[in-house]
């Protein structure tokens, strides 16, 4: 039943402590006892607040400090500001007919609005549920019947995307509403359709329209609302598919996002002083929990670019907003150092921030650290269902740890590293990674089983991810379980090889992946994108390979691409690319295997 989960998950075998952090023993930072097996430090102490609570004290002690500047929609709000922007719209909220523990959608790229409403639906309750921009009409139908919605707040376009004209035809009822009183066929829970912008859209309030209902009586409703909330209440569903195409809405918490935005600025040594500029979007966990809630539990401004990812725009917005800090995945990095005009910016303010979402080659880690003046950057790692982050690296330690692994298990949370038979590895050897402690969710939105797929009997989540532990308890993701390709007979693992056809001069990003063969059951494919200017050919890459690598892990196909199919975020989308290479064989046959 969808309500099971507006309450912690505790029949999962632990005591409610196994959702709130390490459950016994000190931190342990290294293996201990030769095996793969590591626990976070225990001080501080978690928060077990709301958010609503959280962002009332940041405006306590920071009130007149910045918070949230959008260059491009000319908007820069005091702590103070964005506080009382997000009662507004919470009081707006109540107005239409929402209540507490209702689920709110919001699909639109990086405004404004996505901030304020963040805070407005934890300020009285509700639970945001996060659309990915990029979705189509089956898979904005598919979220938002899932979880129930009872409104969505959307932009009205974004790039090739018109989210309202994909509204219309998703529910054409809305003709003939009256805006907070549809009733539709196709999605009989959804009531109230808000739109963005000044125009009007038959059916559909405007945004300030509905801060302008929130009169004095529903304010003062405000204050009780947040005191009711627990910080275990589900408050955020997020849609895990990016690598796999099966959606499934990751349940999260006040204290599960809460605290894991808090522990991941502090491994970057947050403070108010700080100025954080966020390229990545807010549907993710990579914009609306490290990147803007990071900065409300530490006091630091955020500052948004633009609406979506533009290599000038970032690096403008670094240069006249004084960032210290800057987040992205390691492709949005490699564009601003590629950029024509990136000698034109001067971004000696910075000093850290997070690189995550994929490997990062060396070479780009080295060229941001100097040409970016970010000697401080840091490797996150982690998914969706753990809040997101769960090792990361410091900002001391050598580049070489920086980039070839993903640092050391966060504050209050408990790794391991297990084989097939579930048993813990000895130190150095691979297998699948599982997590545990405060950060894992509360479970798949109205999906028993896939949660307990993907959680065990004893409140381990089960990631997925290949991984390896050196003696000092660093981590080391080496590819995906179900990525492995089985050649013949061996074990090959496209981790491996895309991180040293990185090493090539050429090639600016790749992806490996295995495609059926009649003969040796896969075969392993490479996806190539060069860098601007730079040739390589088959026989090249082939080249770059022999002798270096096992004959049966070079990859049988190669292909040059102008770019790969990557999720918003940056991750690789590989059951794409293997989807369209097998249509290619199928219809271009290769000669033998």
């Amino acid at each position: 039943m969808i309500d099971d989960l507006s309450k912690p998950i505790t029949s999962l075998g632990e005591s409610d402590s196994a959702n709130r952090g390490v459950r016994a023993g000190a931190a342990d930072l290294t293996p201990h006892g030769g095996l793969s097996s590591v626990a976070g430090e225990r001080d501080p102490a978690l928060w077990h607040k709301t958010i609503p609570a959280l962002l009332a004290e940041t405006v306590e002690r920071f009130g007149d400090r910045e918070a949230a500047i959008f260059p491009a929609q000319g908007i820069r709000w005091t702590y103070r500001q964005l506080a009382a922007q997000a009662d507004n719209l919470a009081a707006g909220l109540l107005a239409t007919g929402l209540k507490p523990g209702e689920r709110v959608g919001i699909w639109s790229p990086n405004r404004a609005e996505w901030v304020v409403m963040q805070y407005a639906s934890a300020r009285i309750g509700l639970v945001l549920v996060n659309i990915n921009p990029a979705y189509r009409l089956a898979e904005l139908e598919y979220a938002l019947g899932k979880v129930g919605c009872r409104a969505i707040l959307l932009a009205a376009r974004f790039k090739s995307s018109d989210y309202i004209e994909m509204m219309q035809s998703l529910l054409p009822e809305l003709a003939t509403a009256e805006a907070g009183r549809l009733h539709s066929a196709q999605l009989p829970d959804l009531c109230t359709v808000i739109r963005m912008g000044e125009e009007k859209t038959p059916g559909m309030f405007n945004y300030d329209e509905v801060v302008g209902l929130g009169g004095p009586a529903w304010r003062r409703q405000l204050d009780r609302i947040s005191a009711s909330l627990r910080p275990d209440d589900a408050i955020n569903i997020q849609f895990t598919s990016g690598t796999t195409g099966s959606p499934k809405g990751a349940t999260l918490t006040h204290a599960n996002i809460i605290n894991n935005a808090r522990f991941v600025v502090r491994r970057i040594a947050f403070s108010e002083a700080d100025r954080l500029c966020i390229p990545v979007p807010l549907y993710h966990c990579f914009g609306m929990v490290m990147g803007s809630l990071g900065c409300v539990s530490s006091g630091a401004a955020m500052v948004f670019p633009g609406e979506g990812f533009e290599p000038s725009a970032t690096l403008q917005a670094v240069r006249d907003e004084r960032c210290s800090a800057l987040y992205g995945v390691p492709t949005m990095f490699v564009a601003m150092l590629e950029s024509d005009d990136f000698a034109q910016f001067d971004l000696s303010s910075l000093r850290t921030g997070i690189m995550a979402g994929a490997p990062c080659p060396i070479e780009v880690m080295e060229r941001v650290t100097t040409d970016m003046s970010m000697p401080e950057i840091t490797i996150a790692y982690g998914m969706t269902e753990t809040s997101p982050v769960s090792f990361q690296s410091h900002i001391d330690d050598p580049i070489d740890r920086r980039v070839s692994t993903t640092g050391r298990v966060h504050p209050h949370v408990e790794s391991k590293i297990i084989g097939e038979d579930g048993a813990t590895l000895p130190v150095g050897q691979q297998g699948e990674l599982c997590t545990r402690g405060y950060s894992v969710m509360q479970g798949y939105w109205a999906d028993d089983q896939q949660t307990r797929e993907a959680i065990d009997a004893d409140g381990w989540m089960h990631t997925g991810d290949l991984a390896v532990f050196d003696e000092d308890g660093y981590c080391k993701i080496v590819g995906r379980v179900k990525d492995m390709i089985i050649r013949g007979g061996e074990n090959i693992y496209p981790r491996e090889i895309e991180e040293y056809l990185f090493r090539h001069p050429a090639v600016q990003e790749v992806q490996v992946f295995g495609v059926p063969d009649a003969r040796f059951g896969e075969q392993a494919c490479a996806w190539i994108v060069l860098k601007s200017g730079q040739r390589a050919d088959e026989d090249d890459i082939r080249s770059f390979c022999r002798e270096q690598i096992a004959h049966y892990k070079i990859p049988h196909y190669i292909r040059f691409k102008d770019s790969l199919p990557m999720t918003v975020t940056g991750k690789p989308q590989k059951f794409i690319m293997r989807d369209r290479m097998t249509a290619e064989l199928q219809d271009n046959p290769p000669d033998g295997g």
